[in-house]
């Protein structure tokens, strides 16, 4: 199964990745963005997610 990871070295949290898939991505109580534990991922926002990321900290790993 492929995971959406974030790179948090590299995040600048600028929340675009919240913005284009809320169901996926979430800012902890710490300030640092977090992958939620799901069973499959919605591949297109993700990848909407990874397109748009200033940072370019976001990719896809496989399981």
């Amino acid at each position: 199964m492929k995971r959406p990871v974030v790179e948090l070295s590299d995040c600048i949290r600028c929340e675009v990745c919240m913005e284009a898939c809320p169901s996926v991505f979430r800012m902890t109580d710490a300030g640092y963005v977090a992958v939620a534990d799901l069973s499959a991922y919605p591949e297109a926002e993700v990848d909407d997610a990874i397109k748009n990321c200033p940072a370019d900290c976001i990719f896809w790993e496989e399981d």
